[in-house]
């Protein structure tokens, strides 16, 4: 065995042994068995189960190819025990049972491919032996047919230069046919109007006839063509002319005028003159669908005439010039670039016209569309005439058009707003027309704010069909970032907010004592409108305005809490102002019946004046009207005598000591100098002190303007005993209503006290009330 494998592995082969079949066979085993290594991933020099590093001579290796048995075995028993040997042989069994249980499986499972293999291999012995047959006799009939036709070729040899010769000889004599009878074919061809075939005989023959001129005969068809072709040329420029047909048989004749020879200059600029006049006409038939009659085509029925009729032919006119005159090099495209700019921009100016026509609508929908295919036209004269810059200028009136569309919507906001704020109005008057209950304010609160928000975003919608994704121009860059973020975000959605602030910051501004014409329940219901975009509406309509419009745009925007702010600060002016326009009603009457009095000469108070059962009628029904909107506040601890305030106040020792030295001789003392003292120690109180954002800031405002007022009105009147008296039973009158109203009831308290005070300092003869009369008095009023 050892032998065996040695022999391969000296490199010897069949031819070298002397025993030829035995060494021949012995080869074809050690084939078969280094493909069966190959196809099981065996190395040459080591098979699966011998340890790497091992040394493959050893004749005790098992899996090694120069295993002894006898040597193994003598191993075995000089240096194992008999319980080793045992166990060596136990497992020897073991492996060789395994390793024919393997070799059964493998013949098993392999045996069709065994039978299919066998019979392939019959099969192909026998195909082969068929063929080798055929190719026998197919190389015998090839050396017959080869030697058959060197002998023909060898017997034609001389025939076959004589038919050479004969055939050169017979084309010479057809080509001297052609030029003979080539004037009277191109007369035919010209007669017939094929002028294209012409052309292309003189360009066959024109070679033949400059090279052959100085012969006389060839000589006289040289002038007999270019007579012809003189003719020719004459048609073909008349015909292009003319210029009744379409642009591409225009093209075809200066193509042919450039293969007779013509000037290439004087026919560029032919070609460029008659395709102004065609262009022109189109344009002018554009402009008269413009005119005042018959009504002009819908804006997408104007572009598609447009794109079907100029700028198809501008195409078709690009595209013929740069075929026919490519030669012209750069100043030949230049000119075709300077038509085409010139052409495109009076065809611009004819769409802008149009387009312009549209900015009253208030559908995007179909301006959107025209937009669309006015763009998409100009791309292929864009793409063929790069340097005229027409697909720049196309973009360019599209993203003119879409700020114009935003600034539409914007003022379609702003005229909203105004129509909401008018509608507000009637409902406010109506109800005092009619003299029934109308909406309330809330009411008119929600229906504002609901059809502000929808209008936003039906604009949004609007807006938002520029930037969808089938419109071929959304995206360009003006349309990906600047459209989005300047124009929707900035200039429509933050325009309007800041424009509404400002409308409505405009109402605080009303000239007029009593603020002009604006009801104060309107600019009640701006306060609150402003304050709830501020909280959370704008908000909202940022967020909304980013999600749709997805922005790519680095420019700076206006941050939410800007905005907010400035809400938040109209908010609050608009209900100031409220509180300064109440005040000033409340006090307007209080003023007037102050004034309008004799208080000298007046009678014994015998019940409380009417004016302030209105003030407090009035202030009333502005705590109702101020409820509907706001919250109601904090207010401070009430006493449980708040009722009794005042009366307590007037009738006090502290009262009757401040007038008693005006009626009490033996106690003279200056009643100012009590008076300024008094002050010294009350509290100051801050009449057009900030309002806040509830219900007691607001009535807390207008009460303090209304009590001042009357202070003020009370310092420049003089008073009789009862017309002081009749003051101590208007402002008990009116403590016992306002002090529910404020937040502080002392406020109430100190301003009444000051009022009742001034007109004790301006009294000659300051007799006050006894105080249970004054409380039997205001409950009987």
């Amino acid at each position: 065995m050892a032998a065996a494998a040695a022999g391969p592995g000296t490199g010897s082969g069949p031819g070298d042994s002397p025993e030829g079949p035995e060494a021949e066979a012995q080869e074809r085993r050690r084939k078969a068995h280094g493909m069966l290594k190959l196809y099981y991933g065996l190395s040459e020099g080591e098979t699966a189960g011998r340890p790497p590093g091992s040394d493959p001579l050893d004749p005790t290796d098992l899996n090694g190819a120069h295993f002894d048995p006898e040597v193994y075995l003598d191993k075995l028993r000089r240096e194992c025990p008999l319980a080793q040997l045992m166990d060596s042989e136990t497992d020897m069994v073991r492996q060789i049972r395994a390793l024919d249980s393997d070799m059964q499986t493998l013949v098993y499972e392999n045996y069709n491919k065994f039978i299919s293999a066998t019979d392939t291999i019959r099969k192909m012995k026998n195909d082969f032996r068929k063929m080798e047959d055929e190719m026998d006799r197919l190389a015998t009939n090839m050396a017959v047919i080869t030697d058959f036709s060197a002998r023909i070729s060898a017997t034609l040899q001389d025939r076959h230069e004589r038919i050479t010769k004969l055939a050169g000889v017979h084309a010479l004599l057809r080509k001297l046919q052609f030029l003979f009878e080539l004037p009277s074919r191109l007369t035919r061809c010209v007669e017939l109007g094929a002028y294209g075939q012409a052309v292309r005989y003189q360009g066959r023959a024109r070679a033949v006839l400059q090279q052959y001129q100085h012969l006389p005969s060839f000589r006289a068809i040289q002038d007999d063509c270019q007579v012809i072709t003189a003719r020719l040329a004459q048609q073909l420029r008349q015909r292009f002319r003319e210029g009744g047909s379409g642009a591409p048989e225009q093209a075809e004749c200066v193509e042919l005028l450039l293969a007779l020879g013509e000037p290439a200059e004087e026919l560029c600029d032919e070609f460029l003159a008659h395709a102004r006049g065609r262009l022109e006409a189109e344009l002018r038939s554009l402009e008269a669908e413009l005119g005042p009659s018959p009504p002009a085509p819908d804006v997408l029925e104007f572009t598609d005439l447009g794109g079907s009729g100029f700028v198809g032919g501008l195409c078709q006119v690009a595209s013929a010039y740069q075929e026919l005159f490519a030669a012209q090099g750069p100043a030949g495209a230049e000119k075709l670039a300077a038509f085409a700019r010139e052409l495109g921009g009076r065809y611009f100016a004819l769409v802008e016209r149009r387009l312009a026509q549209e900015q009253g609508s208030g559908d995007n929908s179909l301006l959107v569309r025209a937009l669309d295919r006015f763009h998409r036209r100009l791309r292929a004269p864009g793409a063929l005439l790069a340097a005229a810059g027409l697909a720049e200028a196309a973009t360019e009136i599209v993203e003119r058009v879409a700020r114009e569309r935003l600034g539409h919507h914007l003022q379609g906001l702003r005229a909203a707003f105004l129509g909401c704020l008018t509608d507000v109005r009637q409902a406010l008057a109506a109800p005092r027309l009619a003299g029934k209950e109308g909406p309330g304010l809330a009411e008119l609160l929600a229906n504002v704010a609901s059809s502000i928000l929808s209008h936003i975003k039906a604009s949004l919608a609007a807006v938002h069909l520029f930037t969808a994704k089938e419109v071929s121009f959304s995206n360009k860059p003006y349309f990906r970032g600047e459209f989005c973020s300047q124009g929707v975000r900035e200039g429509l959605i933050v325009g309007f907010i800041r424009s509404m602030c400002q409308t409505a910051q405009s109402f605080c501004d009303s000239p007029g004592e009593k603020g002009g014409a604006t009801p104060p329940a309107l600019l009640l219901l701006l306060s609150r409108l402003c304050l709830d975009y501020e909280t959370a509406t704008i908000s909202y309509i940022l967020t909304l305005t980013d999600e749709q419009f997805l922005v790519q745009d680095q420019s700076p925007v206006t941050p939410v809490s800007t905005l907010c702010a400035e809400a938040r600060e109209t908010a609050r002016r608009l209900l100031t102002h409220y509180v300064k326009v109440q005040g000033l009603v409340i006090s307007q009457m209080l003023r007037k019946s102050v004034e309008t009095r004799d208080w000298l000469s007046t009678l014994e108070p015998r019940n409380v004046r009417a004016v302030m059962k209105r003030v407090v009628e009035d202030t009333t029904a502005i705590d109702v009207q101020v409820g509907l909107l706001y919250e109601e506040g904090v207010r401070k601890a009430q006493s449980s005598d708040s009722s009794k305030r005042t009366f307590s106040v007037y009738s006090s020792s502290r009262q009757q000591g401040r007038y008693a030295p005006s009626y009490t001789p033996s106690a003279p003392m200056d009643t100012n100098l009590l008076s300024n003292i008094q002050k010294l120690f009350s509290e100051r109180i801050d009449v057009f002190s900030p309002v806040e954002f509830n219900k007691v800031s607001v009535l807390t405002g207008i009460i303090k303007i209304s009590l001042k007022t009357l202070l003020e009105c009370v310092r420049l009147r003089t008073f009789g005993r009862f017309g002081l008296q009749q003051v101590q039973v208007d402002c008990h009158f009116l403590q016992l209503y306002l002090w529910r109203f404020v937040a502080d009831e002392e406020l109430v308290h100190l301003l009444l006290d000051e009022v009742v005070a001034s007109a004790a300092l301006r009294c000659p003869d300051p007799v006050p009330m006894e105080p249970s009369v004054v409380e039997v008095i205001c409950e009987r009023g």
